[in-house]
């Protein structure tokens, strides 16, 4: 009798190992890298121009009625918090479980009004993971907004706010991002025909 469960006991370690060994091949995997969004400029002479200074509050409420918006009829479920850094906050499946994910980045805003968030850290629970692994799992994982572009590669997100799906053909470009001091300007344009 012994022998049988120790013989099962192996065949049930060895199983649970290759799938461990399985989820992390897979995980680490190449994706297909599309390289960085450039933003196309609208057509923004005939609009009109508002300059619009906010804070971290604020814009959070925004940011998150926004992807509440965006997630209606997806299985989307992770938050964004700005504190001195943006801070995104999701789950990760793994066997019969959901992993909590914690993923900050450091936002810069360009010149061309675009924004792109600079990996600074990256979490799996209390597990340090591989920056670009745990990047190409949110990439394939969550449904992400049409103006949300992961470069697991780079380690970025860049975000072409022209692709931004505003009402009223809004469109927004971020002048400075500076959470630290809580200075957030950007530049709002709405149509004036």
């Amino acid at each position: 009798m012994k022998n049988y469960w120790k013989v099962g006991f192996f065949i049930l370690l060895g199983l649970v190992a290759a799938g461990i060994i399985g989820i992390f091949v897979l995980a680490a995997a190449p994706v297909d890298d599309s390289k960085l969004q450039k933003s196309k400029k609208a057509s923004i002479a005939d609009d009109v121009a508002f300059e619009v200074k906010t804070n971290k509050r604020d814009l959070n409420r925004v940011i998150n009625h926004y992807l509440e918006e965006e997630a209606k009829g997806s299985n989307m479920d992770y938050d964004v918090l700005l504190t001195d850094e943006v801070e995104l906050y999701g789950t990760m499946p793994f066997f019969s479980d959901e992993l909590e994910l914690k993923l900050a980045f450091e936002p810069e805003a360009l010149e061309n009004g675009d924004m792109v968030l600079k990996q600074r850290s990256i979490s799996v629970g209390r597990l340090r993971l591989p920056v670009s692994t745990v990047l190409k799992f949110v990439q394939k994982g969550y449904n992400l907004p049409d103006a949300v572009n992961i470069q697991p590669e780079e380690e970025l997100v860049y975000i072409t706010m022209d692709n931004l799906k505003l009402k009223s053909d809004i469109k927004v470009r971020v002048n400075q991002v500076d959470l630290k001091k809580d200075n957030i300007r950007f530049t709002i344009y709405a149509p004036a025909d």
